[in-house]
């Protein structure tokens, strides 16, 4: 990623550490570099196929992203978003995008 680079090279830094979530959820993801994200227990990360949203995808295909989070006790715990996305079979995952004419939006935070 362009912005990532010119992050690493600007602050002298070999990584990049980002979180991905949303104010729907009460945990997040979050990456040690290389764009790969890591859920904590209580949340998981599915792929949905784009064509069919009741079809969740194996692990390594590319889908829309849909988020179980169980700390969201008290309200919704079941999220499909319009991110596009891939599951590794170690259930990390990278967010690949948006859906075509999605509304660009999102709470993505960088550290270093």
């Amino acid at each position: 990623d362009d912005l990532h680079k010119k992050l690493k090279s600007g602050f002298g830094v070999e990584n990049i550490h980002s979180e991905y979530g949303m104010t729907e959820l009460l945990s997040q993801a979050y990456s040690k570099g290389k764009g790969l994200f890591q859920t904590p227990p209580w949340m998981k990360v599915l792929t949905r196929d784009s064509e069919d949203p009741f079809y969740i995808l194996p692990a390594g295909s590319s889908g829309g992203i849909n988020i179980i989070d169980l700390a969201n006790l008290h309200s919704c715990a079941f999220i499909a978003t319009q991110d596009l996305g891939k599951i590794y079979p170690d259930g990390s995952f990278e967010v690949l995008g948006r859906f075509d004419h999605s509304d660009i939006r999102g709470c993505n935070l960088m550290t270093l």
